[in-house]
């Protein structure tokens, strides 16, 4: 792949073995303005990747280093996920600053990015989140306007299921519990169902427990083929 390299300044040594990828929207007004906090070093922020509306790919911190993209996080018993995860950062203004959908040109290059990142490190579908479903009480990238179809369509990200649904029946405890053993943070049990629902249902984010949430949630747990997760 090809990649303009923008080295940062902001990493430091790695402390567990890759296992996860982590995407982001920048959320500021412009990529100009994403690439200088993300190399300026009183920043203390930075991501492995940047890509650009057009699809240019920034290489900015080596993947064998932590970069430091996730802050406080959580995901399926991880709690350092800038020790085990490759973050990408994608150029859009993001909520704060008119939250617009993702260029193709840019899909495109993250899918090819992703892709790369995933079969060299073994990454299970799984494991490719967004960064609101690893801190769900702080953020709400990359947003309900991310095609995470088109990366599942490729087998880079787990689908929405849509076949089969079954309602289990679930009370509100059982629900977090499940959501709890599927891989989210629930301490804050409001922001966990919307960081579920901006994910997996992204047409409705209401943080309501409904019955087709309950249904999403057990097709996603049920046992998948060995190696298919």
């Amino acid at each position: 792949m090809d990649f303009i390299d923008s080295p940062s300044p902001n990493f430091d040594d790695r402390l567990m073995p890759i296992s996860a990828i982590v995407l982001h929207y920048t959320g500021m007004e412009d990529a100009p303005a994403a690439l200088a906090r993300l190399c300026d070093p009183a920043a203390k922020v930075s991501s492995h990747y940047l890509v650009y509306e057009d699809g240019t790919i920034h290489r900015l911190v080596a993947e064998d280093k932590r970069a430091w993209h996730a802050g406080r996080s959580h995901w399926r018993g991880l709690t350092d996920l800038n020790s085990s995860s490759i973050g990408i950062e994608i150029v859009n203004p993001g909520h704060e600053f008119d939250y617009v959908p993702y260029p193709d040109a840019q899909i495109d290059a993250v899918v090819r990015l992703v892709s790369d990142i995933k079969d060299r490190h073994r990454i299970s579908r799984g494991n490719v989140v967004g960064h609101s479903d690893i801190a769900p009480a702080r953020k709400r990238d990359p947003g309900e306007l991310f095609p995470w179809h088109r990366l599942a369509r490729l087998r880079l990200a787990l689908p929405r299921p849509t076949k089969n649904l079954m309602d289990p029946g679930w009370t509100e405890a059982g629900f977090l519990l499940a959501l709890e053993r599927f891989g989210y943070d629930v301490t804050n049990p409001m922001a966990a169902i919307r960081a579920f629902q901006r994910r997996f249902r992204p047409e409705l984010i209401d943080g309501e427990i409904d019955a087709e949430c309950r249904m999403i949630l057990l097709a996603l747990l049920l046992p998948k083929p060995t190696g298919d997760e």
